[in-house]
């Protein structure tokens, strides 16, 4: 059976519960960051008329930080909301939700980083 010390070691039941804790930690502190990154960026430019935000766009230090901020708030998003769904959801219910969670994520931040991108490599339409 082994010792009190022996059960308590380790990643808990299902063996990633402080990765996914650690994977939180991190987001936050990450999307804290950029958010400030992004709020003084947003107060430095000149005027906020489509023109002139599409120009700072245009640059890579603007659309290299929004493609990670996307990144990082989607995947602190989904962290959350699978903790939501395996705390609060019917056993029956939990993968259905899971994987319209991930698919619902995915999408989502995949259509925002791909009109980050194409801003930033300047299409026009």
């Amino acid at each position: 059976m082994g010792t009190e010390i022996g059960r308590v070691r380790g990643l808990g039941s299902a063996g990633h519960g402080a990765q996914h804790w650690w994977h939180q930690k991190l987001t936050a502190g990450t999307n804290f960051l950029l958010i400030v990154w992004l709020l003084a960026s947003i107060a430095t430019l000149p005027s906020y008329d489509h023109g002139t935000v599409r120009l700072w766009l245009h640059s890579a230090w603007a659309a290299i930080p929004m493609a990670l901020l996307i990144a990082s708030v989607f995947y602190h998003f989904r962290l959350g909301l699978q903790v939501v769904i395996e705390d609060y959801s019917h056993k029956e219910s939990r993968f259905v939700l899971t994987v319209l969670v991930n698919v619902f994520t995915l999408a989502t931040a995949g259509t925002a980083i791909f009109s980050i991108l194409k801003v930033a490599f300047g299409a026009t339409a």
